[in-house]
């Protein structure tokens, strides 16, 4: 069975029986669905798009059926990604980096990283943005993850280190939701899963399964050839201390990138 833990759908907002004005459509249920970029559209008859798409028609309306089923399929894959409302605008564009040449080196890192992502994963090639909080790493994360499903078509998902080790805490309290096994196979399933904030608990020795969980995670994608972006406020050195010394082997192998983010933070009232 499927588990769909961490990857999100888009709402139905409203939900209602409707009668379709073709002979011999009838009934159908019209739903109001969320929209990734604000909004929401209503769902049209199943069987009045059906005869568009299969039948002898005419182009323009096999074109709109074609364009509106593309739509519903990138309105998914874009939920299923997890970015929040906050960061969906988020793109390579609207990083703003001044007269900065740190910021434009590692905007040109995640913009380079995205547009060679067939070869990236292909390699199974990872990228770690390490940095102070509020310096844009999650902005330009969610910048790649937009790139690779609106042009690549590939699936991606972006989770924070404690929304892992929260899921899989609540897998072992109780049977009723998803193992730790199908967890780590969600997160094995995408073709680019981003692991943000990873550094921000405090480590308790012998007592912290976070380092191991996180290793487990990387090293389930790196036996599977598959790329992992990790954000951290961590620097190198401090890394193993949250993910494991052979996790960070793991991002650093096949030429594994690094973009560092040096400069102050740019929040303001928490916006990042």
């Amino acid at each position: 069975m499927t588990v769909f833990k961490f990857a999100p759908a888009p709402r139905l907002t409203e939900t209602r029986t409707v009668e379709c004005k073709e002979p011999g459509h009838g009934q159908f249920e019209i739903s109001v669905v969320e929209q990734f970029e604000g909004g929401a559209l209503s769902t049209s008859c199943p069987a009045c798009r059906w005869t568009a798409l299969n039948t002898q028609t005419s182009d323009l309306l096999r074109t709109v059926a074609r364009e509106a089923e593309q739509a519903d399929k990138l309105n998914a894959a874009l939920f299923a990604t997890g970015i929040t409302p906050r960061f969906r605008a988020c793109t390579f564009e609207s990083f703003q980096v001044g007269d900065n040449p740190d910021k434009q080196r590692a905007l040109n890192i995640c913009r380079q990283y995205a547009e060679g992502f067939a070869d990236h994963y292909r390699d199974g090639r990872a990228l770690m943005l390490l940095g102070e909080i509020g310096n844009g790493k999650t902005h330009l994360a969610c910048a790649i993850l937009q790139h690779i499903v609106r042009v690549e078509g590939a699936s991606g998902l972006i989770v924070t280190a404690e929304a892992i080790m929260q899921a899989v805490t609540d897998s072992f309290r109780s049977n009723a939701g998803p193992s730790k096994s199908e967890l780590l196979t969600e997160l094995a399933a995408v073709d680019l899963l981003v692991i943000d904030e990873v550094g921000m608990h405090t480590p308790r020795p012998g007592r912290d399964f976070m380092p191991s969980l996180l290793h487990e995670v990387i090293d389930r994608r790196y036996q599977l050839v598959l790329p992992t972006i990790l954000i951290s406020n961590q620097g190198r050195e401090r890394l193993p201390d949250f993910i494991g010394p052979r996790a960070l082997d793991r991002l650093r192998e096949k030429g594994g990138l690094l973009a560092p983010f040096t400069w102050s933070s740019a929040r303001v009232g928490g916006e990042a």
